[in-house]
């Protein structure tokens, strides 16, 4: 059986475009890397929140995906903690909470080492189609 993960993340144009590394996943975890780079980084000089965002929620559609259906976000937010700026490597570790029927929800840590960038809670509903679409070359 093939890695419903590894297939989704392969397709992902946005997530290897930035440079995301998947790093472990399990049933309903995931942990990713992604270094913040010039491009990334606001008026404000530090890290734009829509570029955290991202991150985190590619961590949660890798632990939502890992049980197989095909599943996407139903809604999500994120809590902004402390600001990250160019360079800083952080880290974005997603655990499921609870699955109930084609629902569930999940929390995202994202840190620079271990501090606390943001906090990210997604929740997932799984689609009829259990086919992963194949990526475009």
């Amino acid at each position: 059986m093939s890695d419903p993960v590894a297939s989704m993340l392969s397709g992902d144009q946005a997530s290897r475009q930035l440079g995301i590394e998947l790093l472990e996943h399990g049933e309903g975890t995931a942990v990713l890397r992604m270094t913040v780079t010039a491009a990334m980084v606001n008026g404000h000089g530090i890290a734009h929140g829509g570029f955290l965002f991202l991150f985190a929620d590619t961590a949660f559609a890798c632990a939502c995906n890992s049980h197989g259906p095909v599943t996407v976000a139903a809604g999500a937010d994120i809590d902004f903690v402390a600001s990250a700026y160019e360079g800083d490597v952080l880290t974005a570790t997603a655990v499921e909470r609870t699955r109930f029927g084609r629902s569930g929800i999940y929390d995202v840590s994202v840190l620079r080492g271990d501090e606390v960038i943001a906090e990210f809670r997604g929740r997932s509903r799984s689609i009829r189609s259990t086919k992963q679409k194949e990526p475009q070359q």
